[in-house]
């Protein structure tokens, strides 16, 4: 690919509350290095602006969704997720994103992959990077994909058409186990922290264990250049104990800051990403999170009074809104509960289709 300029067939959507390009994986070198060139080259990595490519400067605007037909007899499709640093040369594959997620199904839809019903279409999605399997429902009436809808996301202007998503057996799915330090509750330096891995590996802590109230806003909290340390500290700390070695370069664990709800819901979080926090909520951690308030002894648990007893809701507020989780309870082999399914609804909208213009790597 040295030398010339290659166009590259891609879908730019909006999943949830995050954006990026979608590729049919068959579009993409099958070398891992050179395909990962070619990321960073689309994004405009590494630049804080991501001026030479489609990157938005932002890590929820720095995504990249390929997807193909799936080999396996239980998934229609296989998606993998990319994270692309901003400003550093950094293609990350071990975590998902269930926001990104969510424009799964109806990209493989229009492209061909999946063949629409009426009214709705059931695909399959086989996460490469975990491997999870989700079930998503995508409103096809007609046969053809339909973004409108009356569903709002806090965090994402107007409504959409929804998508159900259904995660079952997710537990463990980076580290290989749902509390990878065998703990539900431990203390780094001094504070508690959960470490947990349903969907997405996080490292859970109070809010005023590092000095803040749990309302603050992204600004402020990006501005608090002190505690932002700390916390990356803490997260070190946390991927040695969950077993993912040197996590400075990678965007896993991510962090909860928690508080208690002021809105009526079940808990409030900040979700950093790491090293900044997100805007509203990502739909993995979200997860995770409602994961751990069902669970005793966890940090979560703790600052919502105890654990999540019946199956249902867990509302987490975040800073554009909240967030729904369905989360369904079973009894565990120690007597206690255990979380067998999770649901979510997201939306996703088509923005752009056509090629993007790569220079050669």
């Amino acid at each position: 690919m040295t030398g010339r300029i290659n166009r590259i067939p891609c879908v730019i959507m909006r999943g949830g509350t995050s954006r990026g390009p979608y590729f049919k994986a068959s579009d993409l070198p099958s070398d891992i290095a050179e395909r990962d060139r070619v990321l960073l080259a689309v994004m405009g990595s590494p630049h804080p602006m991501q001026i030479d490519g489609i990157g938005g400067s932002h890590t929820v605007t720095s995504k990249v969704a390929i997807v193909g037909p799936s080999a396996r007899d239980d998934a229609d499709v296989d998606f993998l997720f990319a994270q692309i640093s901003v400003d550093e040369a950094i293609v990350d594959t071990k975590p998902n994103c269930g926001n990104m997620l969510s424009g799964v199904g109806p990209f493989a839809i229009e492209e061909g992959m999946v063949p629409a019903q009426d009214p709705e279409t059931r695909v399959r999605v086989f996460n490469v990077n975990t491997g999870a399997l989700v079930e998503q429902t995508i409103q096809t009436p007609g046969g053809h994909v339909t973004y409108e809808g009356n569903l709002a996301l806090d965090g994402v202007p107007g409504t959409a058409a929804p998508i159900r998503m259904a995660f079952a057996n997710t537990e463990g799915a980076v580290t290989g186990a749902l509390f990878a330090s065998g703990q539900r509750r431990e203390e780094i330096d001094g504070i508690a922290v959960t470490l947990i891995d349903n969907a997405m590996p996080m490292m859970l802590l109070r809010a005023d264990s590092v000095g803040l109230r749990g309302d603050e806003t992204p600004e402020e909290i990006d501005a608090n250049s002190e505690m932002l340390a700390r916390v990356e500290a803490l997260r070190l700390e946390a991927g040695r104990r969950m077993g993912l070695g040197d996590v400075s370069k990678l965007v896993t664990p991510k962090v909860g800051l928690l508080s208690q709800a002021r809105h009526g819901g079940t808990i409030a979080s900040r979700y950093l990403v790491p090293h900044s926090c997100h805007r509203s909520h990502a739909a993995t951690g979200a997860i995770c999170l409602a994961t751990a308030c069902c669970l005793e002894g966890t940090v979560a648990a703790d600052v919502i009074g105890g654990a999540v007893r019946q199956s249902g809701d867990v509302v987490i507020e975040h800073p554009a809104g909240r967030i729904d989780v369905g989360v369904s309870l079973e009894p565990d082999t120690q007597g206690g509960m255990r979380v067998s399914r999770t649901e979510i609804l997201r939306t996703a909208r088509r923005i752009f289709e056509g090629f993007v213009y790569v220079a050669g790597q």
